[in-house]
């Protein structure tokens, strides 16, 4: 079965360009792109099966990071002589 599709000039020129850098006719490059957009969407999946992986090994960098910071900045003013 033949279908026309029209496009703009600057879509049809971007699309010509994609498929030949891809190695492959536009009309298979349109053909990739419905079926592509055709497909159902994958399930999303629960962010929280990755919550509590890891071990901070009871880290807290974050409770004193302002601290660490400001600790930085003075050592680098003393060592100019500021």
């Amino acid at each position: 079965m033949r279908t026309m599709i029209l496009l703009p000039d600057h879509h049809h020129a971007e699309a010509k360009r994609k498929a030949a850098r891809d190695g492959i006719s536009l009309s298979e490059y349109i053909r990739r792109l419905v079926a592509r957009d055709l497909e159902p969407d994958a399930p999303g999946g629960d962010p929280s099966v990755i919550f509590g992986l890891f071990d901070s090994g009871g880290s807290r960098i974050a409770d004193g990071k302002q601290a660490m910071i400001s600790e930085t900045i003075d050592q680098q003013l003393a060592a100019k002589g500021l």
